[in-house]
This record gives structure tokens, sequence and C-alpha cells, in this order.
């Protein structure tokens, strides 16, 4: 279960990379577009570190319930 949560992590992080990418291509072009990648990247950058923080916590429960 904790290499789920990992990839998870790697999900929202190549979410952030791509929705950086389409504000770079499209602010000239569209910018409600852009707008909406920017919320994309806020939300998944933000659920990159989140998701971090509890596998992080999930694992420190394993390991002292181990003990």
């Amino acid at each position: 279960m904790i290499k789920i949560l990992r990839y998870t992590e790697y999900l929202y992080l190549g979410v952030f990379i791509f929705s950086l990418y389409r504000i770079y291509t499209d602010w000239n072009l569209d910018r409600q577009s852009a707008y909406l990648f920017v919320f994309f990247a806020i939300v998944s950058i933000g659920m990159f570190f989140f998701r971090r923080n509890y596998r992080k916590k999930f694992e420190q429960r394993k390991r002292d319930n181990e003990r």
C-alpha cells in the first residue's frame, strides 16, 4: 500500500509539471485556459505535499507498531 501512495505523489507532481507547461504555452493565446491550469497547478502541488506528509505519517505509525 505504501508503494501506491508513493506513486500517487508523483502522479500529482506530473500534473503540476504538465500544468506549468500548459500555462507557459497558453498564456498569450488563451488566458481562460491558462487560469484553469494555474488552478490545477496549485491544487496538484498542494496534494503532492499533503500525500507525502500522509505517507510519511503512515510509515512512521507502521514502524512504531512493529516495535
